[in-house]
């Protein structure tokens, strides 16, 4: 988005609130925002996942700031700002919370107010809110609090703020909110004693908020600082001090979720990982996406074009991968044709993903496979009446079960590779340093190539440095795969879908 600037075209800059931690909570405007941005600026504490809707020619440049760390000056990401928007550039300023709620938005703005550059400022739910939200604690209550305080720990310099400022706030307010006020958390809590506070007060320090990481400590005025010292909280985190901290032993929910700060690997193509780590999330779980496998053309592409143009001289066309639906269906538009090639074709599938798949195609199947693997998609076929010839159009590598079952009943099986799965490149030392640095506490192995992509990458180490991780599977012929590659498979998921898979590790980590 450009506007006029003095006689030069400029581009203008979008001030987005990420919320707290969960992606989830950035506002739809702050996505769309994102998604469309040449340049994203954004804060350490802004969730890395919402970095992953950007383009993927955009250019994406680290700008937080961390106390006591290397970080930008704030002039020079104001000057920042407006360098790139002069230059025509759509600049989402990615920050942490809320940008207007001690988060320097202002003084960004004013900036840029200055030099004359068009901006938008996009607000999102405060970190203190959604911190005590995700915590079980509410800010306010009919009977228990009626106001609420925020204050960061120290003044626009940093220094503290005086005793005598806390004593004032002690009985002001209800509720108080005190962000990045760990370093003073002693102190802090004397003052609003000694300036009226019973010692009993609850309180309750929030550390990385509204996300799988996030660690709770509940005390009171007098035991707080000791309490969470011994549990080595320290910032981020948000200190609130009131009746209401009493209620999260009834409302606490986010740690309630069955997979809550689980930390677990996803190693699918860079297409498919956003679902599953979205899926993940909603159970509490922290996914760490690391693509092992990336989905290629066919080696044949000329074969794939030919069996497109017979389509409708088939009884059935088989799919057994969404992979499999878009690939094959991508490469039928590109000849100008669209779903009437099918004629009166059936089409089967394997599994509600690939149906949901096929559908967005216009194409509903006709059959969708009770059983997630070859045999039992054979066997449904079958069910239907023998039929004289069927295409199936699925990964270069895959098992033979299906076509092989077909060919024992007297059908006429063509086997056309739609795609071919490869190992994605650079990714090995990154995968060794999360299992070295202990990192992750599970792997999801979401098909046969996954596992051995996983085993590849870390060569004969594999079994050791798995060793005292979860490895899940989402169903017997990925554990057998993975097992014959030398790795222990403690779950194997007995619904053939990524759902179910995290169903299974649910019951693993219940004990059930």
């Amino acid at each position: 988005m450009a506007v006029t600037w003095r006689n030069v075209a400029v581009g203008k800059v979008f001030l987005v609130g990420a919320g707290p931690g969960d992606p989830g909570l950035i506002s739809a405007r702050g996505l769309e925002l994102l998604a469309r941005a040449d340049v994203v600026l954004y804060d350490a504490l802004a969730h890395p996942a919402l970095r992953e809707v950007c383009r993927p020619d955009a250019e994406l440049r680290n700008v937080g700031k961390r106390f006591g760390e290397p970080s930008s000056a704030q002039e020079a990401i104001n000057a920042e700002m407006i360098a790139l928007a002069r230059a025509g550039k759509s600049v989402v300023r990615l920050k942490g919370g809320d940008p207007l709620l001690f988060a320097r938005g202002a003084e960004e703005a004013l900036a840029l107010r200055a030099a004359g550059i068009a901006f938008e400022i996009v607000p999102a739910v405060p970190s203190p809110i959604g911190a005590a939200a995700y915590a079980g604690i509410p800010l306010t209550h009919r009977d228990l609090s009626s106001s609420v305080t925020f204050i960061t720990g120290s003044d626009r310099a940093g220094v503290p703020w005086s005793p005598e400022s806390w004593k004032k706030l002690a009985t002001a307010t209800d509720t108080i909110c005190v962000l990045m006020g760990m370093r003073r958390i002693d102190a802090i809590c004397a003052a609003i004693v000694e300036g009226g506070r019973p010692t009993t007060t609850p309180v309750a320090v929030i550390q990385w908020g509204a996300r799988a990481a996030q660690r709770v400590v509940t005390g009171t005025l007098s035991t707080i600082a000791d309490l969470a010292r011994g549990t080595g909280l320290t910032n981020p985190a948000v200190i609130v001090v009131g009746e209401v901290v009493a209620l999260r032993e009834t409302l606490a929910w986010y740690e309630a979720l069955p997979l809550f700060g689980k930390r677990l690997l996803v190693p699918r193509p860079s297409g498919q990982a956003g679902r599953t780590a979205r899926a993940i999330r909603e159970r509490g779980g922290e996914p760490t996406v690391l693509p092992l496998i990336e989905i290629a053309p066919p080696p044949e592409p000329a074969a794939l074009a030919a069996a497109l143009t017979e389509l409708a001289s088939y009884d059935w066309v088989l799919f057994t991968s969404e992979n499999g639906v878009v690939r094959a269906l991508d490469a039928l538009r590109a000849t100008g044709r669209d779903a009437r090639a099918f004629g009166s074709t059936r089409i089967g599938v394997i599994g509600p993903r690939t149906g949901a798949a096929l559908e967005r195609y216009g194409l509903v199947p006709d059959l969708v496979a009770e059983e997630h693997v070859g045999e039992g998609f054979a066997r449904d076929i079958l069910k239907q009446g023998t039929p004289r010839r069927v295409l199936l159009l699925r990964a270069l590598a895959a098992r033979d079960a299906l076509p092989s079952t077909l060919r024992a009943a007297g059908v006429t099986v063509d086997v056309v590779a739609a795609y071919e799965t490869k190992p994605a490149p650079g990714v090995s030392t990154e995968l060794r340093e999360l299992c070295e640095g202990h990192l992750l506490d599970a792997v999801l192995l979401t098909s046969s190539s996954t596992a051995e992509s996983l085993v590849e990458r870390l060569g004969t180490d594999a079994p050791g440095l798995l060793s005292g991780l979860t490895i899940a599977s989402i169903g017997p012929v990925t554990t057998r795969t993975a097992e014959g590659l030398g790795l222990r498979v403690q779950v194997t998921a007995s619904t053939y879908t990524v759902d179910g898979l995290l169903d299974a590790l649910e019951r693993h980590y219940r004990g059930s």
